[in-house]
């Protein structure tokens, strides 16, 4: 039995996987502060479709990336990380691949709960299922835990950035190298 050992890097699919999911975030978090306030019409509707598109694209990167991890593996935590460094980074880490599948997946019921005659069209080439049927009390249930997990995702990925400027500027080591494609590292 051969016994398998962490990769010393992060894998070129894994870089890419996590660098496109970080361009979705960037864009659907403000999205949504931005639909959620406008007046109801055309333009809200458009940036819900795309909102929605977007949410769908990370549900599909997010899970490649757990195949990729899971296939080729990741590095070891970087070793001048302190126990309390390494504690908080694991812990970031999971609850932001935690939200990565979770938001999607609620933000596609909550769109079933709204309406049965509203579909998430995925920029329009193909429609999901719904999964469940038109509840306004789980609509509204929905809406709360997609709200409170959009915050906790953005407070995540401010805790995440900050992280690894950190470590760039001020401790000046390689923890953001790992993660950058090969190019630009």
């Amino acid at each position: 039995m051969t016994s398998k050992t962490a990769p010393e890097h992060y894998s070129a699919a894994a870089k890419w996987l996590h660098w496109l999911t970080a361009l979705c975030i960037f864009v659907i978090i403000p999205m949504g502060i931005v639909m959620h306030e406008m007046k109801p019409g055309a333009l809200q509707n458009q940036l819900y479709d795309l909102h929605r598109s977007l949410g769908f694209v990370v549900l599909v990167l997010v899970v490649l990336r757990l195949v990729v991890r899971a296939v080729l593996g990741a590095p070891p935590p970087y070793v001048g990380l302190t126990a309390f460094e390494r504690i908080a980074s694991v812990a970031v880490h999971h609850l932001l691949y935690l939200l990565l599948v979770a938001m999607p997946i609620v933000g596609w019921l909550m769109t079933n709960a709204y309406s049965a005659t509203l579909d998430v069209s995925v920029f329009g080439l193909f429609k999901l299922p719904h999964l469940i049927g038109e509840d306004k009390t789980l609509f509204a249930t929905l809406q709360v835990l997609h709200k409170a997990g959009g915050i906790a995702m953005a407070v995540l990925v401010l805790f995440h950035i900050a992280g690894a400027l950190m470590h760039t500027f001020v401790r000046r080591d390689t923890v953001l190298w790992r993660m950058l494609p090969h190019k630009w590292g």
